[in-house]
């Protein structure tokens, strides 16, 4: 559908383009009031390596984001494919129960995370940014954990699986040919 200036975009458009991008599933913590809240994400990037920092967008209408804005601190756990399971029970449980499946610890700020995480990344809020539904979350990375070199738990087109490098000219250190 076009409209005078120029073709407008649907929400359904938006959310079937949006399918076709690959992204890193994680698990998004933070710590409030002694309690603990999450939840498992994809709209995460990296924004800068100085200083070290990332964005998080969390829908203002998520159990999570209060929580986020008031402690001003968050944790980001990238899943591994053998942790698909622990994705999915904790995007269907409910508040705390949440951490009652797969291995947790306490780290810096008091954040719970997934202890056989790929990587974590220990953020301090320093700015946040309201858009149409959602916060953008603009974190410091305050500390990286790095875990075993599993590999990393990727979502597309609603379904989880996994990253498989093509074999090319480029891996191999092979040029091309004109």
């Amino acid at each position: 559908m076009t409209d005078r200036n120029g073709p407008r975009v649907t929400i359904a458009d938006f959310k079937a383009a949006m399918r076709k991008f690959a992204a890193t599933v994680t698990l998004v913590t933070t710590n409030h009031d002694g309690k603990s809240h999450g939840m498992p994400a994809t709209a995460i990037t990296s924004l800068s390596a100085e200083p070290p920092s990332l964005l998080v967008c969390i829908n203002r209408s998520a159990s999570m984001h209060g929580p986020t804005s008031r402690s001003r601190h968050f944790c980001v756990n990238m899943l591994t494919q053998e942790q698909a399971w622990l994705c999915t029970e904790f995007g269907t449980r409910a508040g705390g129960d949440r951490f009652q499946v797969g291995e947790w610890r306490i780290g810096m700020h008091g954040l719970p995370y997934v202890a056989s995480a790929a990587a974590t990344l220990f953020c301090t809020v320093e700015d946040q940014l309201d858009y149409g539904t959602h916060t953008i979350f603009v974190g410091k990375i305050d500390a990286i954990k790095i875990g075993s070199p599993a590999e990393p738990l990727v979502y597309q087109e609603g379904h989880m699986g996994s990253f498989v490098p093509l074999p090319s000219r480029a891996s191999t250190g092979e040029r091309a040919r004109a």
